[in-house]
């Protein structure tokens, strides 16, 4: 079994990235801006939209925060969106999920413009994506894309299952690995909670992508032997044995089914890093104007 290291393959991937903002600035050209907005105080947004932060100082990107109460209204975001939307100095920029419930998710993103949306989640990029087109896919599905390729995991030709069906992972994962690309051609099932006879699709898959938002749902007796595992899932489960009282874990039963697989990933330090690099490798992309 060979444990695929997210945090390696995305300092590689920031490595490139650090380069390509260098040449940009050794040209006089202004390093890529990213913006976060992000509203109410959700501990795992912060935590989330910090890492950000971090990762886009340490490739050159510069990087800004909006922090807004709780309470703020959704023409006050909308607003502050089209704001966003209109200032040239911003090359791309995330509105952090999840929102207030009362804000409305589809109309703020919608209002996004789509060449600034490096989250990948505006209907003209998803459109763009399921065409084959030049277009912000979003970043976690992007970033396993990475971690396949990092990894040399063949993918034409196999069956591949993806668990879980969101607009964010598991749609777009599938599309991707069907459409005609290097890390694509694979023969692809997308299974969720209404799947009849999920363990006999699971045990057939070449590789798995579990993205079904269930603690260790993926169990050892669900899949075959030799098979790749990416976990995207991660909860944090009380566990009285650890110092800090919990410890995390993902949508894949780890332990029992990393017996039997070729490859997998870590929770965490396996799709995590990997999601965060493909953010500022959309936001490169967006500040090169190379979605049109």
């Amino acid at each position: 079994m060979i444990l695929i290291d997210g945090k390696e393959a995305a300092s590689k991937l920031k490595r490139e990235i650090a380069t390509e903002v260098a040449a940009m600035i050794d040209a006089n050209i202004k390093a890529p801006h990213l913006v976060a907005v992000l509203v109410g105080d959700d501990p795992a947004s912060q935590t989330y939209v910090a890492s950000k932060e971090k990762a886009s100082r340490a490739v050159g990107i510069t990087s800004s925060v909006y922090r807004l109460p709780a309470k703020t209204t959704e023409k006050e975001l909308l607003d502050l969106v089209d704001f966003l939307n209109n200032d040239d100095e911003v090359d791309g920029f995330i509105v952090q999920l999840p929102l207030p419930k009362h804000i409305n998710v589809e109309r703020v993103i919608n209002r996004i413009d789509y060449r600034k949306d490096v989250d990948g989640f505006h209907p003209m990029n998803v459109g763009k994506m399921v065409l084959g087109q030049a277009s912000l896919v979003s970043a976690t599905p992007q970033g396993i894309l990475y971690l396949l390729e990092t990894y040399k995991i063949e993918t034409k030709g196999k069956n591949i299952v993806v668990l879980g069906r969101s607009n964010i992972v598991g749609t777009p994962m599938s599309i991707l690995l069907s459409r005609k690309a290097a890390m694509g051609d694979a023969t692809v099932t997308l299974c969720h909670s209404r799947t009849e006879n999920l363990s006999e699709i699971t045990q057939k898959a070449d590789i798995i992508i579990a993205a079904i938002g269930q603690p260790e749902f993926l169990k050892a007796d669900m899949v075959k032997k030799e098979v790749v595992i990416i976990d995207v899932g991660m909860h944090r489960i009380v566990d009285e044995k650890t110092e800090k009282g919990y410890r995390l874990t993902g949508d894949v039963d780890f332990k029992e089914v990393a017996k039997k697989a070729s490859y997998i990933t870590p929770v965490p330090g396996g799709v995590g890093p990997m999601t965060i690099a493909a953010l500022l490798k959309n936001t490169l992309l967006a500040a090169k104007k190379e979605i049109e």
